[in-house]
């Protein structure tokens, strides 16, 4: 009985920081200052995701970034021009956040263990990690497919690498600093 209201309570939260991450980036959106023409904006999506890869691992983790990316996808909030490029810059890049999760179990023993420093650290290295194969994934995506805007005498890659850390860099900090704040007031709940 308690493997079953284990995998309820799994497949609940999944769905609600999913539909919260998907709110939060709608937010971010609506609320961005229309930077960067291409698409992208400093967002605090990458939090409910976080908070669930702590909470429940790669697999918590894993889901919720696919589904914010599905969501994105079908509720229309996104901006793709072809189906390969809206599978890299959705399915891809939110999917990956989701392996913050490999630090699950050190958080959690360091909460447990009230080692304020140590779990703070794999927060940040665990946000810094699926803010980076996020950014790695957009990065690809604009050489691969936005190389055309890159200004003339500019590399591609050049052009990509810096057109995507201009959002992505404040929103891992945004993400890693709000995550230590949420997790330091609930720190019961994580483990």
């Amino acid at each position: 009985m308690e493997k079953k209201r284990s995998n309820t309570l799994f497949l609940v939260e999944v769905a609600v920081f999913s539909a919260l991450a998907y709110l939060l980036d709608l937010v971010s959106g609506l609320l961005s200052l229309k930077i960067w023409p291409q698409g992208g904006s400093i967002s605090i999506a990458m939090i409910p995701i976080f908070i669930m890869a702590f909470r429940w691992g790669i697999k918590g983790g894993l889901l919720s970034g696919f589904l914010l990316g599905l969501l994105q996808f079908i509720l229309g909030f996104s901006q793709i021009y072809t189906p390969i490029q809206g599978i890299v810059d959705y399915g891809v890049a939110f999917t990956v956040v989701g392996l913050a999760g490999i630090f699950a179990a050190q958080v959690k023993n360091s909460l447990s263990n009230n080692n304020k420093k140590t779990w703070i650290t794999y927060v940040i290295v665990g946000t810094f990690l699926g803010s980076a194969l996020r950014y790695l994934a957009h990065v690809y995506s604009g050489i691969v497919f936005f190389g055309k805007f890159a200004p003339e005498g500019q590399p591609v890659a050049v052009y990509s690498l810096v057109y995507n850390g201009t959002y992505m860099l404040p929103s891992f900090i945004v993400s890693a600093i709000i995550v230590i704040l949420v997790i330091g007031a609930a720190p019961k709940k994580m483990v």
